[in-house]
């Protein structure tokens, strides 16, 4: 570490002190890469190493988190995507540079753009909508999270203007742009809640979009489809003795799961002194000791619930819902507002979606269901693949729901007979046209 001139002894210390220490060890585990990082404690330290980590797309598998007075210490045990251990050099210098900053740099790539915000009630056809209102407003969309929960729906989109490519600062534009989205999003029956808001400030995407939905209520609104299985379990109980409150998380496990639970936590003002989280198969295990920033712990029976529904909302935000579809084509001018429109004509409905563009290349990734919330029909996918193309679409995940259900039709072959047994084929028939089983005989 070089010094400026001007600095003394004592606050070379404090630098030292405050500037994490960071180490990254592929020797000890086998089937992981180990980071581990010591710093002076502080509110949102955790967060965020956890943001660095999963901004990479790597998996945490385990983590051990402990802070001893003001000291913070932690060990993630992290793979890639594909659960190998990480060997590029660079990954790791980056990772290293990134965590051993006392204020982690924020990313630039969102530098020169305009931020939308909009938050208000879902229904089928909304994107197409919105997509639509700024391909005509003249606002190439570069960047967009869209995430959907509980019958809300909250979006961050950065635009750019389509013919000088640079950032809207034109207050009359802005004010156009404000109005025809809360219209838009407004719809019937949402005069009140439908919010829209235009920044150039540039914050962590996935982290602002949760703190939209956090302020939206998303936690407290009941699910319009009561059709998910798999559910998070959370408790929260106070350790009274020792003046924590001991958050339990049980779900299935994804990736970024860590990094949605802690910035709920910390969004909430709570922080975390001691941790662990494990991974058993497909389940997710995690145990938080925390306190309010004023080192008090939960207090009272309200509150403990509103923790729970927060977290559970925070894990089921990002559950994948509905067949991933994958776009990769040249970008052009209205080309989310036509993808979108072809949804909506076919009946299918955008639970999430992340739109990026680099070099020109438009990478968007979505994830649909019929217009009620259930399974789409692989014939309708296979339907809009050949309306925007076959080699630009492509089917990438279809829920295990899928998969069982051709397999209980072929098991009612020998109670329905030769009906059944040629709906089970065309089940598999469309599943294997779609490119998800390698065989349907």
């Amino acid at each position: 570490m070089e010094w400026h001139a001007c600095l003394d002894e004592y606050e070379k210390l404090v630098i030292r002190m405050s500037t994490p220490r960071v180490v990254i060890d592929n020797a000890v585990c086998p089937t992981a890469t180990l980071v581990k990082v010591d710093s002076a404690r502080r509110h949102g330290i955790l967060l965020d190493a956890v943001q660095v980590l999963t901004d990479l797309n790597l998996s945490i598998k385990k983590a051990y988190i402990s802070s001893d007075g003001q000291w913070f210490m932690d060990v993630f045990h992290v793979t890639d995507l594909k659960g190998n251990k990480l060997t590029d050099e660079s990954v790791i210098s980056y990772i290293e540079q990134s965590l051993e900053t006392t204020d982690p740099d924020r990313s630039h790539e969102f530098d020169g753009l305009t931020a939308l915000e909009l938050t208000g009630t879902d229904r089928v056809g909304l994107l197409s909508e919105v997509f639509a209102v700024l391909a005509d407003l003249q606002c190439n969309v570069v960047d967009a999270k869209v995430w959907t929960h509980n019958g809300r729906i909250a979006s961050l989109i950065y635009v750019k203007d389509c013919n000088s490519g640079s950032p809207i600062e034109d207050s009359q534009q802005i004010d156009r742009i404000e109005a025809r989205l809360r219209n838009v999003l407004k719809g019937d029956n949402d005069i009140r809640s439908a919010k829209t808001s235009v920044s150039m400030a540039v914050t962590h995407t996935e982290r602002r979009v949760h703190q939209m939905m956090f302020a939206d209520r998303d936690y407290d609104r009941k699910p319009i489809l009561q059709h998910k299985v798999d559910l998070p379990v959370v408790t929260v109980q106070n350790w009274v003795e020792r003046g924590y409150s001991v958050v339990n998380v049980q779900c299935k496990d994804r990736t970024k799961l860590l990094f949605d639970v802690v910035c709920t936590l910390t969004d909430m003002q709570y922080v975390v002194f001691h941790a662990t989280i494990n991974t058993t198969g497909d389940k997710a295990y995690q145990e938080f000791y925390i306190r309010h920033s004023d080192g008090t712990p939960i207090s009272s029976e309200p509150e403990r619930q509103r923790v729970i529904q927060c977290l559970q909302a925070a894990v089921e935000r990002r559950a994948y819902e509905g067949v991933r579809l994958e776009l990769c084509t040249v970008d052009r001018q209205a080309l989310l507002a036509d993808v979108t429109r072809t949804f909506r004509e076919n009946g299918l409905n955008v639970t999430r979606a992340e739109i990026s563009t680099t070099r020109d290349v438009a990478l968007n990734v979505f994830y649909v269901t019929d217009a009620i919330g259930n399974l789409a029909d692989p014939k309708t996918i296979e339907a809009v693949r050949q309306k925007i193309g076959l080699g630009k679409l492509k089917v990438k995940e279809l829920p295990l729901v899928y998969q069982e259900k051709a397999e209980r039709e072929e098991q009612a072959v020998g109670v329905g007979g030769t009906v059944l047994l040629s709906l089970g084929s065309i089940v598999r028939r469309n599943l294997y046209n779609l490119g998800l089983i390698k065989s349907y005989s």
